[in-house]
């Protein structure tokens, strides 16, 4: 049976009402959860690079001492659709500078939003992304450590570019891509579809077809459930809500199904450690006597 992986993004409320202050305690306090711990964690730079590399390879040690692995989330403004040929400079400059991160903190893994539609028609947008990660990717392909990848999510809101087909066909580009499956975002913006096994399967399946067995097995998840309106995703909730969902059980029995060996990422809001630690006891409860 393959192994998953569960953790955090970021630190939960818990984790600082219980007087803890830096992410450099994060790993001994991911340890002490459960009976089993965590063993996967996200730093997120969503509103920028704001930390020394040298702290990078601080919290990075603790991390690898605790034997718990990392990933990182790039800034939240990238656009590779964008048209102004500086502002995709940029996204490209958070790219590279992401890249730094996860060799600082000795991750694998950066995850980042490909860009949304603005004034373009989707199909313009997605035309000139798309020619841009077929420019850019050979370089990258060379900046990354033969474990690191770059990981395109799916996205919770119309004018972004991130249906899950469109993140799978995006990684078609380099086999230094993996898709992020975000299944709340995915949720969101189809106003709730995500009820059954099959709901999940067969964007498993569309990963199979375009990407084969072993990228799609080791695909990144976010999970969290997300509030959501005729505008796609609203807000982050925690798996308190029941309300709007998604249920993270058919996708557990999904996973196994197809013997994955994803890193799931919680996103909950405030309860993040809490909720993946649910996810994981659920999974070893399902697989104990497999």
């Amino acid at each position: 049976m393959a192994k998953l992986l569960f953790g955090p993004s970021g630190n939960s409320e818990s984790f600082y009402e219980q007087g803890y202050k830096s992410t450099l305690d994060t790993p001994k306090w991911l340890e002490k959860q459960g009976k089993s711990g965590l063993d996967l964690f996200e730093y997120s730079f969503g509103q920028g690079y704001r930390m020394s590399t040298d702290k990078a390879e601080a919290i990075g040690e603790e991390f690898k001492k605790a034997n718990i692995e990392m990933s990182v989330h790039a800034p939240y403004f990238i656009n590779f659709a964008n048209p102004d040929e500086e502002m995709y400079l940029k996204s490209l400059g958070y790219i590279k500078t992401g890249i730094k991160f996860l060799k600082a903190f000795g991750a694998k893994r950066l995850i980042f939003h490909s860009g949304s539609c603005g004034k373009e028609t989707r199909e313009n947008a997605i035309s000139l992304m798309t020619k841009r990660f077929i420019e850019f990717m050979p370089m990258m392909e060379q900046e990354l450590d033969p474990n690191m990848f770059l990981c395109p999510e799916t996205m919770g809101k119309p004018m972004q570019i991130g249906t899950y087909k469109e993140i799978v066909d995006l990684c078609t580009i380099s086999d230094k891509l993996l898709p992020t499956f975000d299944f709340g975002h995915i949720n969101s913006l189809t106003q709730g579809s995500l009820k059954v096994e099959e709901d999940y399967q067969k964007i498993f399946d569309y990963s199979f077809e375009k990407l084969g067995e072993d990228r799609t097995k080791n695909c990144h998840i976010h999970f969290s459930k997300i509030q959501y309106g005729a505008k796609g995703e609203i807000r982050h909730l925690n798996f308190d809500d029941f309300v709007y969902g998604p249920d993270f059980e058919p996708l557990c029995n999904v996973l196994i199904k197809n013997n994955m060996c994803s890193h799931i990422v919680c996103e909950s809001a405030g309860k993040q450690a809490e909720d993946s630690l649910f996810m994981k006891e659920l999974y070893l409860s399902k697989t104990k006597n497999a």
